[in-house]
Formats: C-alpha cells, sequence, structure tokens
C-alpha cells in the first residue's frame, strides 16, 4: 500500500509539472518589456487555458492554446517602471521576476556591432574601462545575447536569456549597443533593454529568409544548399541560415527599433545592397508586426583593406546613403571621421553609440537642441580653376571654417583625381588644385581610407559624396 501511495504522490507530482507553463527562454527574469504597447509573450501549456497576471495591472489576460499546446498573446504595458512580476498560470504557475518597463531597442549586424566591451586581442576599445568597472544593476539596463546559431530550416525556439547590468556582462556586451543604451537610459530615465543578434562576418543575405529572397532576388543567391540535411556550424556568411536559427525565433518580440551595424562582408556589391537593406528592413517591421520600427544604421567606417587608395568604400557608403531615400523612419550614422587604417574594428565605439541615441532621442522622443543628422552634399559648380561644392547643413554650418582641410580630391577631363585644397565657410566647400587648372569633378573621403575633416556644430561629420557618376576608377 505504501508503494501505491508514493506511486500515486509521484504521478501526481509529474502531471503538475507536465502542466506548468512553459516560455521560451527569452522571457525569463531581468527581461525588459516595451512601455505603453501591447506587448507579445508565448509558449505552451498542457492546460485548457493560461492566464497571464502582472503586478503593474489588476487586469489578466486569458488566451487558449491550440491542439499542439501552443499559445500567444498581448500583454498591455504601463509607463516605464518597475521592477514588477509577471505570472503565467494553467493551474500550474510560471512567475518571471525582477521585470522592467521601458524602451527595448533589437540591434543586428556583423563583426563591429559583435565586438565587445571588453575589445579583442589587440584591438580595445576606447573607454570601455571605465564602463565596465561603473556597471551596477541598480542601473537599469538590461541585455539579451542570443546565441550563435544557423540552421537550414527556420527554427521556432529560442536561446539565450536577459542578463542584469554587471562588469561582467558589460564586458562581454556588443559595444555599440551598450554605448547607445547608455545615452538613452541616461538622458529618458528610464529602463533599456538590448536584444543583441549579431554574428562577426556575416553578410546580410544571412539574416534574410528564404522566401524574400527568392522572390525579390531570382537568381541572384544560390538556395539549393538549404534543402541538404546538414550545415556547416560555423557557416555564418550563407543566404537565410542566421534568419533561421538567430531571428526565426525571437519573432515577434516586441521592441522600440532596429540598430544595425552590419555591410563590410558585402562590401564589393554595393548596388545589391541597396535592394538588400530595403528588403531587409521591410521584412523586419512585417514579420515582428512593428511597421513603424525606425531603423537606424551605422555606415562602414574607412578602412584600408586591399587596397587604401580604391574607391571599394566609397561606392559602399554611396549605396548606404542611397537606401535613406528607401527605407522610412531610417537614419544613419556617419563614421567617415572614426576609422582606423590597420583596424577594422575602429576602438571610437562610443561615439557610434552615442551618434546611433541621437538619432533616435530626436526623432523618437522628441528631444530638440541638436541636429543629429549629417551634412550631405547638395551640388557642385565648376568655376574657372575651382570648385564650389554646397551643402545641405543646418545651423552652424561647416566646421572648421575659412581654414583649408583635408580629404578632398578633385580631376580634370582626364578622370586623375589629385588631392586639393578645401576651404570651408557656411555651407560651401571651395575646392582646388594647381594640377588641375579645369577641374569637372570633386570627390571627399571616397577612397578606402580617408580621414573625415568636416563637421556640423554638433560634431556630424560631413559624409562621403562625389560630384561624378564615373564608376572605372580603382587606382
Amino acid at each position: 500500500m505504501k508503494r501505491l501511495v508514493i506511486l500515486a504522490a509521484g504521478l501526481l507530482t509529474a502531471a503538475s509539472l507536465q502542466a506548468k507553463v512553459e516560455l521560451p527562454s527569452i522571457f525569463s527574469d531581468h527581461m525588459v518589456l516595451q512601455q505603453k504597447e501591447n506587448v507579445a509573450v508565448w509558449g505552451t501549456a498542457t492546460g485548457k487555458k493560461v492566464t497571464i497576471s502582472t503586478t503593474w495591472s489588476k487586469q489578466k489576460t486569458v488566451v487558449t492554446p491550440g491542439a499542439d499546446g501552443k499559445w500567444f498573446a498581448r500583454i498591455p504595458t504601463p509607463e516605464a517602471g518597475g521592477p514588477y512580476e509577471v505570472t503565467f498560470s494553467d493551474g500550474e504557475k510560471t512567475i518571471l521576476h525582477n521585470v522592467l518597463i521601458g524602451e527595448v531597442w533589437y540591434c543586428g549586424g556583423q563583426s563591429n556591432m559583435q565586438m565587445p566591451m571588453r575589445g579583442w586581442p589587440g584591438q580595445p576599445i576606447e573607454h570601455s574601462t571605465d564602463y565596465i568597472l561603473r556597471a551596477k544593476p541598480s542601473v537599469p539596463i538590461r541585455l539579451l545575447h542570443i546565441p550563435y546559431r544557423n540552421s537550414l530550416k527556420p527554427l521556432s525556439q529560442p536561446e539565450g536569456s536577459w542578463q542584469e547590468n554587471t562588469p561582467e556582462m558589460v564586458a562581454r556586451a556588443s559595444a555599440t549597443a551598450y554605448f547607445f543604451a547608455c545615452k538613452l537610459q541616461e538622458i529618458l530615465e528610464v529602463p533599456v533593454g538590448l536584444i543583441v543578434d549579431e554574428w562577426g562576418g556575416s553578410s546580410i543575405e544571412a539574416w534574410m529568409p528564404r522566401e524574400i529572397l527568392e522572390k525579390n532576388f531570382p537568381g541572384e543567391f544560390n538556395l539549393s544548399f538549404l534543402d541538404k540535411d546538414e550545415i556547416d556550424k560555423k557557416n555564418h556568411t550563407a543566404p537565410c541560415i542566421l534568419y533561421n536559427g538567430m531571428v526565426a525565433p525571437v519573432i515577434p518580440f516586441t521592441f522600440k527599433g532596429i540598430l544595425w551595424y552590419q555591410g563590410e562582408t558585402n562590401r564589393t556589391r554595393p548596388e545589391q545592397y541597396i535592394r538588400l537593406q530595403t528588403a531587409y528592413v521591410r521584412m523586419m517591421r512585417e514579420r515582428f508586426q512593428n511597421l513603424n520600427a525606425p531603423f537606424y544604421f551605422v555606415q562602414i567606417a574607412p578602412y584600408a583593406y586591399d587596397n587604401p587608395r580604391a574607391f571599394t568604400v566609397g561606392y559602399f557608403n554611396e549605396a548606404q546613403q542611397k537606401t535613406l531615400a528607401l527605407i522610412p523612419r531610417s537614419g544613419m550614422v556617419a563614421t567617415v571621421d572614426l576609422g582606423n587604417r590597420t583596424f577594422i574594428h575602429p576602438p571610437k565605439k562610443l561615439e557610434v553609440g552615442n551618434r546611433l541615441a541621437y538619432l533616435a532621442l530626436v526623432n523618437d522622443y522628441g528631444l530638440k537642441g541638436i541636429t543629429p543628422t549629417a551634412p550631405t552634399y547638395k551640388s557642385v559648380e565648376f568655376k574657372d580653376a575651382e570648385a564650389i561644392i554646397t551643402v545641405k547643413v543646418k545651423d552652424t554650418g561647416l566646421i572648421p571654417a575659412k581654414v583649408p582641410v583635408g580629404g578632398f580630391e578633385i580631376a580634370g577631363e582626364d578622370r586623375v583625381f589629385h588631392p586639393a585644397t578645401a576651404v570651408a565657410y557656411k555651407n560651401t566647400v571651395t575646392v582646388s588644385s594647381e594640377a588641375v587648372p579645369a577641374p569637372v569633378a570633386v570627390r571627399y573621403c571616397f577612397r578606402n581610407w580617408s580621414e573625415g575633416t568636416l563637421w556640423n556644430g554638433d560634431g556630424i561629420p560631413l559624409l562621403p559624396f562625389r560630384t561624378d557618376g564615373w564608376d572605372d576608377l580603382e587606382e
């Protein structure tokens, strides 16, 4: 009889454990939920209904699982605050503790988004030591890093859990994303959550689903390998595999906007990249059911690559700029003044994170008083031996003014570019060279390696540009 009682108790215990609501790992203690939204939550259960309750509201949400036990719901969130608890129950409770409500941003890309605060051997991050040591859980910045996984088919079960703001976490965190979060949290004084989904060396097409590439890029990518049974676990450049392994599992988690730092791997395909980035953003907004999500991305920085005088980076920077007109609610961070000739991973990630935050703070959170967008080329007039460039720049005009600056080149009909003397005043730059008595074209910071020399009054650099349409110059 005693064995029967023990057996019965064991069966009851097993049944109660089986009935407990199961959540994806990305719904964990310490997480951040987007404020003032109907945020998506989902999981599995064996009970007939799942009741979701929170400590910020008396309102409860009840949802019925499907025949497969899967359920999905949206719960309303209040203004930023916390910590709170969220309880999921189908008779047995699953409770999330220390949940904050604030601003959540999705951060994607390749190695310059991946690069951690502690840097890599021989490649440091400037200012990181102070930020790492100052980190403390009482400062409400939380991070969810999606582990590296590739897959031939879309996966449904995500991995990773939310981490608090500790020195150990910050040392491993994406420097670009963390600096962005620090500036946002400091100015807005609300919790900030980061979903970091990156893989160094990845191509943009690796982050896109098969059906999008088949429909919008027919014949441009060989996707037959996706029908195989196995994949190289280190492969991170082939089309679709990172979308399948790292993006699909977190859809449709609710966030405010998207930060994107990628392009080095695609730099030799500028025309195609215009179409790829435009399609990527449209896909992300549609699949995460967030059609108004702002999209802020970073231009690839100057770097010598195989030939510092080649124009590969210039053409690609130009392509990135062109996507701004094609992607609503987008913005771009210029890095022409932040590159490093010998590091493809510039140490100046603080400036990148801050410039991303400036775009968000002005465009999405309504702050005024600064111009976060970069000055851009508008037109050129050739007069005698000079080229007079007109720039779109607000308020203070270009800085420094009335002193010679570098970075400019000028060419005549022979299409040979020579270093030029350039002087800015207000919204114009006068460019000339004794070697070019009759100029027809000007380029600014258009080579692989160059250094920006002009800024607006808020320290945002003039974007690289060219006045010509030539495409056969690879010196």
